[in-house]
Formats: structure tokens, C-alpha cells, sequence
């Protein structure tokens, strides 16, 4: 489970996502893979079921959705996006 937190703004749509940080003075753009994942994580959604519906979405393999899911989860942390991001 991650926790965003609460100073955070974004702008979601089709084509991908934006995330704009207040107190850090940035802002992230994202793919649409990445609002896809965004979206849901905001919704409370976890990371095991976000994995699992974006591997039937796309039909690839789970264990490769997860590889890049996990990777995904390490950037947002990196930018602090994300915090208390639990193990799955």
C-alpha cells in the first residue's frame, strides 16, 4: 500500500498524468501506464490488484507487469510522491 501525500495535485486524463508537487516546487509528468497506476493508487487500490488488472488490461505476463510496477513504485518514491511503501 502506498500514501500519497496530502500536498500533492494532479491532473489526470487518457493521454497520461500530472502531479504537481506544492512543497517541493515540481512537477511529474506521467505516460498513460503511468496514470493508469497513479489513478488507482489515489483510489486505495493495492499494488497486487493494480498488477493483476494491468496484466489482464494488456495481457502481459503478471510477473513482467510486476517488475515494472515495482519500478515505477521506486521512481515516485525517489520524488517523493509516494510514501509509506509497503512490501507486496
Amino acid at each position: 500500500m502506498a500514501t500519497m501525500p496530502f500536498h500533492l495535485r494532479s491532473v489526470v486524463d487518457h493521454d497520461g498524468a500530472v502531479i504537481l508537487d506544492s512543497s517541493r516546487n515540481a512537477m511529474t509528468i506521467l505516460d498513460a501506464t503511468g496514470a493508469y497506476i497513479w489513478q488507482r493508487l489515489n483510489r486505495g487500490v493495492p499494488l497486487d490488484a493494480i498488477v493483476a488488472e494491468l496484466a489482464r488490461d494488456t495481457g502481459v505476463d503478471e510477473q513482467m507487469v510486476a517488475k515494472d510496477v515495482d519500478a515505477f513504485m521506486e521512481q515516485l518514491k525517489s520524488k517523493h510522491l509516494v510514501t509509506d511503501l509497503l512490501p507486496r
